[in-house]
């Protein structure tokens, strides 16, 4: 990794003061009132969103109150409690494993240092940086998720596609006092404006520092049929990544109903069958 120059930290720092000034109430979306909850939280909001995550808290929390709570609950009321989450066995048992830890290791407090954090089941370093940054106000890295990842490769903050070298692109830009909340700035954004399909970039107020503005609009309209072009998708639905490739709006997700694509090369090989069977005509590329 080249260092940052001077020209692009200074235009992290207007990228980060004009957030500050749009979304004054950044914070974290996850609702909690101690370390404990913001963890079981954190590990519930794999592929959920905080809202649904928040709706399953507020009961989940009232129920489970230390980490003994949770590592003598039976496994399967766990899991109903958890249900609407989404993976909840994983979930529960990542859970559980993590009270384990902490209760006979830690004394029932959650640990405040990435290594021990790490040890932790269901634990990873995003996880790891939201309990470290926003239980104990301790900036050991930038967050990184799905929001992060996408407007920092549209803000030309970062190239890369792995959480760990986009986190490493990160904080050699962005002032470490800044690490805690850059990532609730930039969530906040991507959800009112900068969208994974649509960003709104008449709205933005960084429109004059972003390499991407208006260029979705420009691809939107070039071509017959309104052809999109796209130079390195990461397709999470299908658990691909770095795929070079024309891509028409139908390839996005969420999936469609019926897909006139019938290339069908972004698909893994026991998905194409069912692909094919939805297909509607040929795409045209």
């Amino acid at each position: 990794m080249k260092a940052a120059t001077p020209e692009e930290k200074k235009r992290a720092r207007q990228i980060v003061r004009l957030l500050k000034k749009e979304y004054p109430d950044a914070r974290c979306s996850l609702n909690h009132s101690n370390p404990l909850e913001l963890l079981v939280a954190t590990i519930l909001s794999a592929q959920c969103t905080d809202e649904r995550v928040n709706i399953v808290t507020a009961d989940l929390f009232r129920k489970y109150r230390t980490a003994d709570d949770y590592a003598a609950a039976p496994a399967s009321e766990l899991e109903l409690d958890i249900h609407s989450t989404g993976f909840f066995r994983n979930k529960a048992k990542a859970i559980q494993g993590a009270a384990r830890i902490i209760a006979e290791e830690h004394g029932g407090r959650v640990p405040d240092a990435m290594d021990e954090l790490l040890r932790l089941p269901g634990v990873a370093r995003k996880t790891a940086n939201v309990v470290l940054g926003n239980a104990y106000g301790i900036a050991s890295g930038v967050v990184v998720d799905t929001h992060v990842a996408r407007l920092s490769e549209r803000l030309g903050l970062s190239g890369e596609r792995t959480p760990e070298k986009i986190e490493r692109d990160l904080a050699a830009l962005i002032p470490e006092s800044d690490w805690i909340i850059f990532p609730h700035l930039l969530i906040a954004h991507g959800r009112k404006i900068c969208q994974a399909r649509k960003p709104l970039c008449g709205e933005c107020v960084l429109a004059k520092l972003c390499p991407s503005a208006y260029s979705w609009q420009k691809a939107g309209a070039g071509g017959r049929g309104g052809k999109q072009e796209a130079g390195v998708v990461i397709n999470l639905r299908f658990g691909i990544s770095n795929l070079k490739s024309k891509r028409l709006s139908c390839c996005l997700p969420p999936a469609p109903a019926s897909c006139p694509c019938l290339l069908l090369t972004c698909l893994p090989r026991a998905s194409r069958a069912s692909c094919r069977t939805r297909a509607r005509g040929r795409a045209t590329l």
